[in-house]
């Protein structure tokens, strides 16, 4: 397996996907499983390599098709070994029809200190065509063509890691719960790999919705209103209230529980940290420092909320919006940068809402730091009043009666952002830092 590891650790460098960038990967194949495929000639294998290189190992699923002519997609080609042609899975139909009777058939698949096995919500699947989706940095997503004509939007995970992935379980409780504000869970792959210390891990592998036709990404849709200074109060309005509807159901079928004061010194510990790494990255950050702490300090003593599952990582750019469904929520995986256990936990509404009410304020920011400079700053302040009044609609006072949690959540994001934006675009340091000022400035909702 020497030269299968080689190979596939030169390879992977080049892909969007690799988490540790500009570093080599020193892997180790820690086990596999093979699927059956339907061509004789071809093999379907899904390895698991460990790679040492960064601080904290990582594991990495890599589904390959072997091939005995090279005869796939040239830029997927990963290399030659055992007189076989090694393809990257993903962008072979051959694997995309294996994945999707393991999935839908609630099939099982076992191999060399691993398997697999399927799970479904629906009856078994075929998918006649696929093709693998270009532009995504931490999993690859393919579109299916169903054999009954629909299309399907199946997801692999590369990174994949020890418990449950809420982007599963959250679709799969709010599908079970009829949601007309999600894509449907269609099936699921749950697998089971030695850890790189020679335990063992489970987890999700893939998971497979029902494509959203027509739909438009929402960080687009809103750069284009704002850029040509169009109304964007009635869809934002529409989005506050499907985010409302979104929380009511997702506490309606997933746990929920009255927040403790151990929840709430967690929460502040958190936002205390990010504070004092961004005081300490940027340092005009210090002078807000007291009145960002008054915030936190004065969030953390007023009622409490019921936690609950929310999405997590909450953004324009994790909507869609099609003309027969509305406003779609996607990608439920939470903060990348979170552990996956964190994830799942119960938190408050408002951290989505907060996320949202950031996500506007970049629309405008972005804008400001063209070439030729747009003024969306009305733009934005119009959106974000509309989406609070959105979500009022559904959700009642919840939002005045929270607004100090709100405020926290929102400094605390903008706080974040001054960080990633100092380390990756010191340029765009003004957005969340006017935001920041603005916030302190006014407290008045």
């Amino acid at each position: 397996m020497t030269e299968l590891t080689e190979l596939v650790g030169t390879w992977m460098r080049r892909q969007r996907w690799y988490s540790t960038k500009n570093v080599e990967p020193r892997l180790r194949l820690l086990a596999s499983f093979e699927a059956e495929p339907a061509d004789a000639d071809v093999r379907i294998v899904t390895h698991f390599f460990c790679d040492d290189a960064p601080r904290t190992p990582r594991v990495y699923q890599v589904p390959v098709v072997a091939r005995p002519a090279r005869d796939g997609d040239e830029a997927a080609l990963i290399g030659e070994a055992g007189g076989r042609f090694l393809y990257d899975g993903p962008t072979e139909e051959a694997y995309v029809a294996s994945l999707v009777r393991l999935m839908t058939g609630a099939q099982r698949a076992d191999g060399r200190d691993a398997h697999a096995q399927g799970h479904t919500l629906s009856r078994p699947i075929a998918v006649r065509s696929s093709r693998r989706l270009t532009g995504e940095q931490s999993n690859t997503s393919i579109v299916g063509e169903l054999e009954d004509g629909r299309r399907a939007l199946i997801k692999v995970f590369r990174v994949v890691q020890n418990g449950e992935n809420p982007d599963v379980s959250t679709l799969a409780a709010l599908t079970s719960g009829g949601s007309r504000r999600t894509p449907s869970l269609l099936g699921w792959l749950t697998g089971r790999w030695p850890t790189p210390d020679g335990g063992s891990a489970a987890g999700e592998l893939a998971l497979m919705q029902d494509f959203v036709p027509g739909a438009e990404d929402g960080w687009e849709l809103a750069v284009s209103a704002a850029e040509q200074g169009e109304d964007f109060t009635e869809r934002a309005f529409d989005l506050g209230a499907g985010t409302a509807e979104l929380h009511r159901l997702m506490a309606r079928v997933l746990p929920t529980t009255p927040a403790t004061a151990e929840d709430v010194a967690l929460a502040l510990d958190g936002m205390f940290r990010r504070l004092t790494v961004t005081t300490t990255e940027v340092p005009e950050v210090e002078q807000l420092r007291a009145g960002i702490a008054a915030v936190y300090e004065e969030a953390a003593a007023a009622p409490l909320p019921v936690l609950q599952r929310i999405h997590g990582d909450l953004h324009l750019g994790q909507v869609l919006y099609a003309p027969e469904r509305g406003w779609q929520f996607i990608d439920f995986e939470g903060e990348p940068l979170r552990p996956l256990a964190e994830r799942s936990l119960p938190d408050a509404t408002m951290r989505d809402v907060a996320g949202m009410l950031r996500s506007f304020d970049y629309v405008a920011g972005s804008l400001a730091r063209r070439e030729t400079p747009i003024d969306a700053t009305g733009w934005a302040a119009d959106a974000r009043k509309a989406y609070l009044d959105g979500y009022a609609s559904v959700a009642g006072s919840e939002v005045d009666d929270f607004h100090l949690l709100l405020d926290a959540f929102e400094l605390d994001k903008a706080v974040y952002e001054i960080a990633y934006e100092a380390r990756h675009r010191p340029a765009w340091i003004p957005i969340p830092l006017s935001a920041v000022q603005r916030l302190l400035a006014t407290r008045v909702r």
